[in-house]
């Protein structure tokens, strides 16, 4: 009836239209008499601007040489057309023209305006930027009823859903003077004040408390409780559906598959709150019974059920059944997956239920097996494709396998090159084909790190820079074409760095690592070279003592110098499995000091020679912000034994060194120490578990320590000892020292001292145990912050060794990864326990962290 009355308007409207052009010399029609055929000669356009006119004639229905009554249905539809299209605001069609039988359309068309500019009244700037997300219209766009009115309902829902329940949208359109046909839109949002949860109310509960059934509803949550503190407090319906559907799934996990909500009901208060009631029906618990399989092949059904894990006689939790069936990482249906059956599914179906017991037999398809046709990847549009093809495991030609993908996305997220967030593998099947397409969607990151740092300090400047271009390319050097600013996408590391005050002091050093060496295979060539100097005047830097001591002596009397170099070679294992790798390392370093009186010696020469091996394991699934996984090393680093292979008193050289009356004591020392001898043995362990289904929540432990032996007592090494406490930078490690972070306690403050005044740490434990939960996992940007518990300590001598008494701290600290600048952060720890003569040693302390993860 609807659809006629409007039909009947535009008829009218229509003869209305042609009778008002008939006073205008237009044809003569008559609509009394019986309708005309006539053929159309011809059809334009009038009234429209930035639409094609033969593709609005199409628009119409009509053509050049159609005939057509007159009046008639054809006319009616035509104009009926222009309306539902919904982008003008008026469409007539005349006959400007009839000779015979021959007839000139003229479509006139008004079209609807263009938006010109919204303005929201009501909002902040960040709700802004999100709203106008949502409603997507874009300037110049034309202003349909229907795109206003879906402005109007995504800006409601969207408030909605941040507990705005009662969100009012106003929508005023108006003209803009400035530019023809253009209108601007003013839209007032006032979203009142959010409809929060007063009370909730469970009956009919037994088996769980209203306290526990509460908790199970993630966003439907009380206000006023403190245990409700930091959970969202608003009343969304959607997402109260969605914690009823939660509720009811804590009853099937715990056997009672029955279990429903009778009734609930809302009820609005006049402080704009709800309270919310509902009523369970238990049910009674159930259990497993027999399971049986049906269609399996491949395996046999005992070894199914074996992985399985489901015996007879445990509580039914479909939920828990569901993971061990194929979301768990040993989920049963990975067996297949992993042996190319992509097409593969298990369905279990309950055959019998005996009182509280359910039988279920496993429907088992297992179809054929499927192997890999393509392989694309896409995004990579830094790094090249064959630094990106050699870390997939998924090949062409090979049989399909879930943890090969699984472990792939692991390899691509530890190059560093692509944001391990967006990593997403398109698994394209053709079961038709029997084979299956992987897309692996890519997305680069900067991942090059600069530092530029300078301070004042003992009256000096002091400047640092560093370079880190982790996806270097050196067959590209001499490419020009490859100069962008540097070139780049192979895949290798190189490292720059400097730091000086002028000439009193200066540092160099230099890394490149190559992780395929030859390019066929994953072994990494490291190599490094790094010098140091340090003259009388920076010594300065060391307090009045020096300055007192040296007097103004010249720069080039009293010096250090430190030159090193090392080279290393790195090989992948295949077993235990391919996640071991060693690594064997060839060091060398040269000291040359003159008259430097604050090292172990003050005059003379230095050599260390030292060959490293290191064993250990990585599956750490995210180098930035790590979720599962662990990495265990094991490793040692050892010199020559020099004292039994070259034929001097060392007992002898020794007493002299240490005896403070004789003067021949510094030439002792410089006899003795001319070949550095030790052998340094350590492990470090660390695991990762995420605590919530998001992943987010991680739960990190690591445990490390580390032991500093020798071959003679009197040859003991003067270098490679463990400075312990503080941020774990700050330190010795020019002078061949390792520095080992404990928080909450100052820099070195957990290292013994010997008789001599010196640090003497020959081995360390420590402990650490952090929450981490991440706040933004941008690519510009990862940010985490942490809380943690620590321990650690350092002893030089074996007999005195205690991995249980340890000095313990715990605070809280973030973590910011910023592609450029590299890791930085900042942790506040105190430490509980005191340090025998160091008062201020423990206590409440800030740690600045730049480069480097505890």
């Amino acid at each position: 009836m609807q659809y006629r009355i409007s039909i009947f308007f535009v008829l009218a409207f229509v003869l209305m239209t042609l009778r008002g052009f008939a006073q205008e010399s237009l044809p003569n029609i008559s609509y009394s008499g019986t309708p005309k055929k006539y053929e159309i000669a011809d059809i334009t356009v009038v009234g429209v601007q930035n639409y094609d006119p033969a593709i609005l004639v199409n628009l119409s229905g009509l053509r050049k040489g159609q005939t057509i009554s007159v009046p008639g249905d054809e006319i009616t539809q035509a104009i009926q057309k222009y309306w539902n299209h919904g982008l003008f605001s008026n469409a007539k069609i005349v006959a400007s023209k009839i000779e015979g039988r021959q007839i000139w359309l003229e479509i006139q068309l008004s079209e609807r305006p263009r938006l010109s500019e919204i303005i929201y009244y009501g909002l902040k700037k960040g709700e802004i930027e999100t709203i106008s997300e949502k409603v997507a219209m874009m300037k110049g766009s034309q202003v349909t009823p229907f795109l206003v009115n879906r402005a109007e309902k995504y800006i409601k829902d969207h408030f909605v859903e941040k507990g705005f329940y009662n969100t009012e949208v106003k929508i005023f359109q108006r003209d803009d003077t400035t530019k023809v046909n253009h209108v601007i839109l003013e839209i007032t949002v006032d979203k009142k004040e959010k409809v929060k949860v007063k009370t909730i109310t469970i009956t009919g509960n037994q088996i769980f408390t209203a306290r526990k059934l509460d908790r199970a509803m993630k966003k439907t949550n009380e206000k006023g409780k403190i245990l409700n503190f930091f959970r969202t407090k608003k009343f969304v319906i959607e997402k109260y559906e969605e914690d009823k559907v939660a509720m009811i799934d804590k009853y099937n996990e715990k056997g009672y598959r029955d279990a429903r909500v009778v009734w609930d009901s809302i009820t609005r208060n006049d402080d704009n709150t709800v309270n919310v009631r509902i009523h369970v029906e238990e049910g009674k618990k159930y259990f497993f019974g027999d399971i049986s399989w049906v269609g399996n092949t491949i395996y046999a059904s005992d070894y199914l059920s074996q992985n399985l894990k489901v015996k007879k006689g445990d509580v039914f939790n479909p939920k828990y059944l569901e993971k061990r069936l194929s979301t768990d990482e040993d989920a049963v249906s990975n067996l297949y997956m992993d042996n190319g059956y992509l097409f593969s599914s298990i369905t279990p179906v309950e055959i019998s239920a005996n009182g509280d017991t359910i039988n279920l037999e496993m429907r088992v398809f297992e179809g054929p097996q499927a192997t890999i046709n393509n392989v694309v990847i896409n995004g990579n549009t830094k790094t090249h494709e064959h630094v990106v093809r050699r870390e997939i495991r998924t090949k062409p030609g090979q049989l399909f396998s879930k943890s090969e993908l699984i472990r792939t996305v692991r390899e691509l997220a530890q190059l560093g090159h692509f944001d391990p967030e967006k990593i997403s593998p398109d698994v394209q099947p053709n079961q038709e084909e029997g084979n299956v397409d992987l897309v692996y969607n890519l997305e680069e990151k900067a991942n090059d790190q600069i530092e530029l740092s300078g301070g004042w300090g003992a009256g000096m400047f002091v400047g640092s820079l560093g370079l880190k271009f982790t996806n270097f390319s050196v067959r590209n050097i001499f490419n020009g074409e490859a100069w962008r600013p540097l070139p780049t996408g192979d895949g290798q590391t190189l490292s720059l760095r400097a730091q000086t005050n002028g000439s009193y002091y200066q540092t160099y050093s230099a890394t490149f690592v190559e992780p395929w060496l030859g390019g066929k295979k994953p072994n990494s060539l490291s190599l490094s070279v790094y010098y140091s100097k340090m003259t009388s005047m920076s010594s300065s830097m060391y307090g009045s003592y020096y300055s007192s001591y040296y007097g103004n002596q010249q720069e080039d009397d009293r010096f250090m110098k430190v030159f090193g170099a090392s080279i290393g070679y790195g090989k992948r294992l295949t077993w235990p499995d391919d996640f071991f790798t060693i690594y064997a390392e060839l060091g060398y370093q040269y000291y040359s000091l003159k008259d430097w009186t604050s090292m172990f010696i003050s005059d003379g020469k230095s050599n260390v020679i030292t060959l490293g091996l290191t064993l250990s394991r990585n599956s750490l699934d995210n180098p930035l912000y790590t979720r599962s996984g662990s990495n265990f090393s094991i490793g040692t680093k050892f010199t020559p034994p020099f004292s039994l292979l070259i034929d001097k008193d060392y007992n002898t050289l020794y007493k002299r060194a240490n005896d403070g009356t004789s003067t021949n004591a510094s030439k002792a020392k410089t006899e003795l120490y001319q070949f550095v001898e030790y052998h340094k043995w350590s492990f470090k362990g660390e695991m990762f578990k995420p605590l919530d289904n998001r992943s987010k929540l991680v739960l990190r432990g690591k445990v490390e320590g580390g032991f500093l032996g020798y071959y003679n007592e009197s040859t003991k090494s003067p270098f490679e000892k463990y400075y312990v406490g503080g941020d774990g930078m700050s330190g010795y490690s020019m002078y061949g020292s390792e520095t080992v972070g404990v928080r909450g306690y100052e820099n070195s403050s957990l290292t013994p001292i010997n008789n001599t005044g010196q640090y003497d740490g020959n081995m360390y434990t420590k402990m650490t145990m952090e929450l981490r939960y991440p706040i933004t996992l941008q690519p510009s940007a990862t940010v985490y912050a942490l809380a943690f518990a620590e321990s650690g300590n350092a002893w030089t001598e074996f007999k005195d060794y205690n991995p249980f008494n340890l000095y313990r701290s715990a605070g809280v600290g973030l973590r910011i990864f910023l592609p450029i600048f590299g890791l930085m952060g900042i942790d506040w720890g105190y430490g509980f326990d005191e340090v025998a003569g160091r008062p201020t040693a423990n206590g409440s302390q800030f740690h600045f962290v730049i480069g480097q993860s505890f």
